[in-house]
């Protein structure tokens, strides 16, 4: 069996890839509001759905990368460098909210945490790592 090694996203790559997809995320959610989708699940949770599901999609069906993750050419991964799946991308999701709701501190564990792992990371047992060169 073949061990392969990663190198750590930066948390500088990893901010950037996330100022991307809440601009993305943002954009496809005022979109829906501006055509009325809003009344059909309330504002904060159909952000929250659009969210998860964009999360879900792109780490489970793109090799671990969502569009910013992508243009920073960056990827998560499970702690033991298989592919992230389903359940475990929702529940990463899921982590960024106890990120922010607790005064930010997650974000901020993620810079002065050895793995640069976020609590969301920590809870889904994922890293952050650079797309491996071929």
């Amino acid at each position: 069996m073949q061990t392969r090694t990663y190198q750590l996203a930066t948390i500088s790559e990893r901010a950037i890839a996330l100022m991307i997809d809440t601009l993305i995320i943002s954009a496809i959610g005022g979109a829906i509001g501006f055509t009325g989708g809003h009344s059909l699940f309330g504002g904060g949770f159909m952000g929250f759905m659009l969210g998860a599901g964009y999360q879900w999609y792109f780490l489970t069906h793109q090799n671990g990368q969502t569009l910013g993750k992508m243009v920073m050419n960056i990827q998560v991964v499970k702690t033991d460098g298989t592919p992230i799946h389903g359940v475990e991308a929702v529940v990463r999701y899921i982590g960024y909210s106890i990120n922010s709701g607790i005064l930010m501190l997650g974000w901020v564990w993620a810079m002065i945490d050895r793995d640069h792992q976020g609590w969301h990371d920590k809870i889904a047992s994922t890293f952050v790592v650079k797309v491996p060169s071929n």
